[in-house]
């Protein structure tokens, strides 16, 4: 995903899934938070080129093929630190990992320039950062939702962030969430296997897709079975934006409490829910296992977060209901 704030080049090799795309549907898929217009305005001016050419916008992408996108943008005044509390769950030289709160914005975007994980890390790390994903984004190998809460790890040196960012590419970084899905799955386990891409008319949403799209993976375990409502474990093999919510969303089965995705049809269910669950606010998703191989001693790291108070109330609402609903039979 392009960052708009900070200048800067990607280089983007083209995989067999999006062989035969058109370059200016390729970058608009990288750079989602653009327009096909503002990417087509970008060919036209060089700003993107084909295997160091310049082609027209409807040029055709094959396999192997580089793509480099150069986008200026206004130099952003330098972050500020900021001495906002941090659950920390592991810290050394090389790494630092976190339990983020729900409410807390990753790192400084539109609408977002303080109170972020970033300016907290800031302050506790003293500045000591990796600098390689850019100047508003120092350290941060992967993101998680505003409102979503759990376990990240942000890289304190280059080195830190090039192996943790290769293990998020070779999937082999663990990350397993926790949430509560509206309606029941009648499966105790099953794999999602559906792209994600740009919502063709909702530009603030994914949504699942065979267009200008990208291969997405989630493993879904059942963990507990209520009246209308799904306690469930969300492994991720693949990293999209919003993949979970998405996902669920895709197979009936929104997140409870999820404004963005949460399906029409499921509508009363969730009313009814909320009711039972006045605490919840934002779609009930965390983050609760993080597992990778330690960059500089090859140390298999796996941390595993404690519930957030709402989470855990919201279960214990459920299950209180639950327990008497049997005992009325």
């Amino acid at each position: 995903m392009c960052n708009l704030l900070v200048p800067e080049t990607r280089l983007l090799t083209v995989d067999p899934a999006e062989a035969g795309m058109r370059l200016d549907a390729f970058a608009a898929q990288v750079c989602s938070e653009l327009t096909r217009a503002a990417v087509q305005r970008l060919i036209a001016s060089d700003a993107i080129r084909l295997n160091q050419k310049h082609v027209s916008k409807s040029g055709r992408v094959k396999v192997g093929d580089l793509v480099e996108i150069h986008w200026p943008a206004p130099e952003p005044a330098a972050l500020q630190p900021e001495n906002i509390p941090l659950d920390i769950l592991y810290e050394d030289d090389e790494l630092i990992v976190v339990n983020k709160p729900r409410g807390m914005v990753v790192h400084p975007a539109p609408g977002h320039y303080s109170g972020t994980a970033v300016h907290a890390l800031l302050y506790h790390c003293q500045g000591r950062l990796a600098g390689l994903n850019g100047v508003l984004r120092p350290g941060v190998v992967h993101r998680i939702d505003k409102d979503t809460s759990g376990a990240l790890v942000f890289a304190k040196t280059d080195r830190a962030f090039l192996s943790l960012s290769a293990q998020l590419s070779a999937h082999s970084m663990e990350r397993r969430y926790h949430a509560i899905a509206v309606g029941s799955l009648q499966e105790d386990s099953l794999i999602i296997d559906k792209p994600i891409g740009r919502h063709p008319v909702e530009r603030t949403k994914m949504a699942v897709t065979d267009k200008n799209s990208r291969s997405a993976v989630t493993h879904i375990q059942v963990l507990e079975r209520f009246d209308g409502l799904t306690y469930v474990e969300a492994r991720l093999e693949t990293g999209r934006t919003h993949q979970i919510r998405v996902h669920m969303s895709y197979i009936g089965r929104p997140l409870l409490g999820d404004g963005l995705y949460g399906a029409p049809a499921a509508a009363k269910v969730a009313a009814l829910a909320a009711r039972r669950l006045p605490d919840l606010n934002g779609q009930a998703l965390h983050a609760k296992v993080l597992g990778f191989e330690h960059p500089v001693t090859g140390r298999q790291i796996t941390l595993e977060t404690e519930l957030p108070a709402y989470f855990q109330n919201c279960l214990a609402i459920l299950r209180d209901g639950k327990e008497a609903e049997n005992g009325k039979k």
